[in-house]
């Protein structure tokens, strides 16, 4: 067994349920369907339902495309969030989720009037600059050690070993996540990543970690800027977040940039060593 393998143990398995592809396990207390294949279509829901019986679970949430939504609705499945032109710039996706515990499906209030004062005040970028002391650019092979120490200090949890090098050369080799960081001279300080998908053309832009003496000097909105460009070049359609609720700043780096916000992915996530919810974010570029 080898360390990916040992790390990925330690939290949650990625593997497919007939052709559809699921990210369950203990560390996370739920099922997400991250790939949908329509051949599932007659049924996904029962094996995802038999799934969480099986282990317990307490959340199954699907990623999905518009014209499999009524299966989903038909089964319990509310929806949660969404984002416009997913697929190549074209069809639209869901978030869709069923609750099988009260306490899972609680409500956090608090933290919500918090998100609400975020989204009623206007994007300010006046007055952002980069200090000369840092530098950007895309992270390579030869930075994953750096880059698994900072996700370390940075994250207690994290629903992904990221912490784990090897990992992030896998990810890094196979083209699925392209990763950035920010320099200090020659310390690498910040990191953040792309995952992508070259098929459809969106990326999720995630993994946002700054080292706790350097932040306050907006770091992840330069990381922000620098990924948006590179993807552009790309030519991919649409970009996506899934952000922790109980990170203001983080939000406010997204809005800034002109995210708009579609939705909450509630008691979703394990990150920093809890399970928080979750807002999605996305941004269409031409």
């Amino acid at each position: 067994m080898n360390a990916i393998t040992e790390e990925r143990n330690k939290m949650d398995l990625i593997e497919k349920i007939g052709h559809s592809l699921v990210h369950h396990g203990k560390f996370n207390n739920r099922i997400f369907l991250l790939k949908y294949d329509p051949n599932d279509r007659a049924n996904i829901t029962q094996k995802l339902n038999e799934l969480a019986r099986k282990n317990g679970y307490t959340k199954i949430i699907a990623k999905i495309p518009a014209a499999a939504q009524p299966v989903f609705l038909q089964d319990g499945f509310t929806q949660e969030a969404f984002i416009p032109a997913f697929y190549k710039g074209e069809d639209d996706v869901f978030f869709m989720s069923k609750f099988l515990s009260d306490e899972r499906n609680a409500s956090p209030n608090e933290a919500l009037n918090t998100l609400a004062n975020l989204l009623n005040e206007a994007p300010n970028n006046n007055g952002v600059a980069l200090d000369d002391r840092f530098d950007l650019g895309l992270a390579k092979p030869e930075h994953a050690a750096e880059m698994s120490k900072i996700f370390g200090k940075v994250f207690a949890t994290y629903p992904f070993p990221v912490t784990n090098p090897e990992y992030i050369n896998k990810t890094m080799q196979d083209g699925s996540v392209i990763y950035f960081g920010v320099w200090d001279q020659d310390q690498l300080i910040g990191v953040s990543s792309a995952e992508v998908d070259a098929e459809n053309k969106n990326a999720e832009m995630t993994d946002f970690a700054v080292l706790p003496d350097y932040r306050g000097h907006k770091l992840a909105y330069f990381l922000l800027k620098l990924m948006e460009e590179k993807l552009k070049e790309k030519e991919y359609k649409t970009l996506y977040t899934i952000a922790r609720l109980n990170s203001p700043g983080m939000n406010k780096t997204f809005i800034n940039h002109g995210y708009h916000f579609s939705g909450l992915l509630k008691n979703n996530t394990n990150i920093s060593g809890q399970i928080e919810s979750m807002n999605v974010y996305y941004k269409t570029i031409e």
